[in-house]
């Protein structure tokens, strides 16, 4: 059975693993975990990609294998309280202390964006949740990590992320594949504003010449412009530090107006590596670079995509969907290895211990994970891995 769920901020609906449990009411025992999210907004389909499905699988798994296992020697059935955030940070925050205070969750899934992440740490910090982070990027996770006793990160930091685009194309620059003219540009928002001004540094020294540079709200309805200003500027690469709807809309009218042909590289960021993007743009994406990846190839991955598929109904995306899915597994060996709901304890037993994930072995360092893709390419109806902060060591060469 699949695990539906619809929300608003001023009412959830809870959900468990019905069919486990064969209809009947759930247990006063169970697990009763918040999460808020994008349903409604600019950000309401990354989400739905890559937040809303992976708390859908990850539930149905746990209650399927009849919940999280206690010290009671009992185990527990997972309840998810959902609240749709509408892509609003004052709507984030309303919803997790509401989830904390009237709904008394015992763990509260963090939300969806850097923006929203960053508005809630302090809600966390203050009601003692844990905050496994993972669609927030930001450079000031040492300072938030010092800060903030229980706020974790998994995806990565802002500068290395923009390091794997700029070393990959200073590679490339100097084989001669590539010429020094850059166009970039970036939502404004803390995510493209944070990796655009990373990124001019990165690519300066690196011999870059930024030829066009601007940025757009996170409303835009016509990239048109922005596009058009590119192509006359007449780069070798176009870089975008994009979010979904922008993601999508670059991309199309980069093919209409031809720049995509003009460019030796071709790179966008949030949405790259979803399944729509290239259902979209089919064949034409061949090559196209973008922020994140995955070894579409390692067998936990394959095994974790079929399981999500079979589910949700979908297909992951190609970079923080397993990662999403990963962050849940290790909120759930948390409460495990503790064996009680004692959430200081859990943020404890995160500090000092590893976890088993689909991303393989992690260990928080500083409440971070620190190894992680930063550059992947389309091949072949794939999104392949190509850099990491251990360095250019991915799954495939580059196209």
């Amino acid at each position: 059975m699949k695990l539906k769920t619809l929300s608003t901020l001023v009412g959830a609906v809870t959900l468990a693993g019905a069919a486990v449990f064969s209809g009947s009411a759930l247990a006063e025992d169970t697990i009763r975990i918040g999460a808020a999210a994008p349903k409604t907004g600019p950000l309401a389909g990354g989400a739905a990609v890559t937040y809303w499905p992976n708390v859908e699988l990850w539930a149905h798994q746990v209650n399927e294998r009849g919940g999280i296992l206690l010290s009671d020697g009992e185990r527990h059935p997972v309840e998810i309280i959902e609240y749709d955030d509408r892509t609003n940070p004052t709507e984030t925050i309303r919803a997790v202390q509401r989830l904390a205070t009237s709904d008394g969750v015992d763990f509260i899934i963090p939300p969806y964006g850097t923006g929203m992440a960053l508005a809630t740490a302090p809600i966390f910090d203050r009601l003692g949740y844990p905050m496994i982070n993972v669609t927030a990027i930001t450079d000031q996770t040492d300072a938030l990590t010092d800060r903030y006793d229980g706020v974790f990160f998994t995806l990565g930091k802002t500068t290395p992320l923009a390091q794997g685009i700029a070393r990959l194309a200073a590679d490339m620059k100097a084989n001669g594949e590539v010429g020094d003219r850059l166009a970039m540009v970036n939502v404004a928002d803390a995510f493209g504003i944070e990796l655009a001004e990373a990124a001019r540094g990165i690519f300066e020294e690196a011999g870059f010449d930024i030829v066009y540079s601007t940025s757009y709200p996170p409303t835009i309805q016509d990239v048109t412009p922005i596009i058009n200003s590119a192509l006359d500027a007449d780069p070798d690469l176009f870089v975008a530090f994009s979010y979904p709807p922008d993601t999508f809309a670059l991309t199309e009218q980069a093919q209409v107006s031809g720049l995509m042909d003009e460019v030796d590289v071709f790179y966008t960021a949030v949405a790259n590596a979803f399944p729509a993007y290239r259902n979209r743009f089919g064949d034409s994406i061949n090559g196209v670079y973008g922020v994140g990846g995955v070894n579409p190839e390692d067998p936990a991955f394959v095994e974790y995509k079929e399981a999500h598929m079979d589910v949700t109904g979908a297909e992951p995306d190609y970079w923080a969907s397993a990662v999403m899915y990963s962050s849940l597994q290790v909120l759930e060996q948390a409460i495990e290895g503790v064996g009680t709901l004692d959430r200081q304890a859990v943020t404890e037993y995160l500090k000092n211990n590893s976890f088993d994930t689909v991303m393989g072995e992690w260990t928080f360092e500083n409440q971070q994970i620190t190894n992680y893709w930063t550059v992947g390419q389309w091949q072949n109806g794939d999104f392949y891995g190509l850099g990491s902060t251990e360095g250019m060591d991915g799954t495939a060469d580059p196209m």
